[in-house]
């Protein structure tokens, strides 16, 4: 039983309820394609998986506290390393669905659909809710081809507003570019920071325009967020917000794709207040 990253790396140890789930279900020879997954309050949560990597002594407490999953999207090799790699989709499908009848919650084969309208309802409703990234299209008759992409995948994108209160480094130049959002209080708060643009436009002082990337929440209010925050009570001008577009997959506080960024001038006469409230992101 040997249970490997994407990259390489032996993962084995580091999951002992996938590996002996697997072991009571999965005869010998068969090489297995999916994903580990970890949920936490109903989502799945990157960085409790990552956890298991470095728990150390506590692994086998977070293994009961947090049992890993293992999701399936396909079947390289059957019984015995019997290889179908030149087997359709289709039929490698039905031969992953027979292995796991009878196996454990912890095994479990992806959905699949050729349902558009299902397609639709996953991507806008169930990606969100369960931190999905979004759907998978492939060909049913493709075989499996070592090295090489047979795929195309479609990402879920969540769009809300933060309003751009300040940047570190200079208006000029910005390092970085500081986002916040009113509580239920209406107390403006510190939510995340962007990385500036590739050629940003002239800013005035307290407003910035943006075009990419993704905001990085942050706990507490650090001093230059709280100069930010001043900046967005009293703006000397114009005040901006940011349309953020989210991806649907949660990275525990950090994600591996670029975020998409807009800017719009607001009115100065207290229409930041009009921004949306709580923090950025799904």
């Amino acid at each position: 039983m040997y249970l490997q990253s994407r990259a390489g790396r032996n993962l084995t140890t580091h999951f002992p309820d996938v590996t002996r789930a697997i072991r009571a279900a999965i005869p010998p020879g068969v090489v297995l394609d999916g994903e580990l997954i970890v949920w936490k309050r109903g989502r799945t949560n990157f960085a409790q998986l990552q956890r298991r990597v470095t728990a150390g002594p506590d692994l086998l407490r977070l293994a009961r506290e947090r049992p890993a999953h293992y999701v399936l999207f396909n079947l390289l090799a059957h019984t015995g390393g019997q290889g179908i790699l030149d087997l359709p989709l289709s039929q490698r499908r039905a031969r992953l669905e027979r292995l796991l009848v009878d196996a454990p919650a912890q095994l479990t084969v992806t959905p699949q659909t050729a349902d558009m309208r299902q397609v639709a309802d996953w991507l806008l409703h169930w990606t969100v809710s369960a931190g999905i990234e979004g759907v998978v299209s492939k060909r049913r008759d493709s075989r499996y081809e070592p090295g090489r992409r047979g795929w195309s995948k479609f990402r879920t994108r969540i769009v809300t507003e933060a309003i751009i209160g300040g940047v570190t480094g200079s208006i000029s130049r910005p390092e970085t570019v500081l986002l916040g959002r009113f509580d239920r209080r209406g107390r403006l708060r510190y939510t995340g920071r962007l990385p500036p643009p590739d050629h940003p436009p002239a800013c005035g002082a307290g407003r910035a325009a943006v075009t990419a990337t993704h905001a990085t929440p942050r706990r507490g209010r650090p001093p230059v967020a709280t100069a930010a925050a001043r900046v967005l009570v009293r703006p000397s001008g114009p005040a901006r917000t940011a349309a953020v577009r989210a991806g649907g997959a949660d990275r525990g506080g950090e994600d591996r794709r670029r975020r998409g960024i807009r800017t719009r001038t607001l009115a100065p006469s207290g229409a930041v207040r009009q921004a949306p409230g709580g923090p950025v992101g799904p």
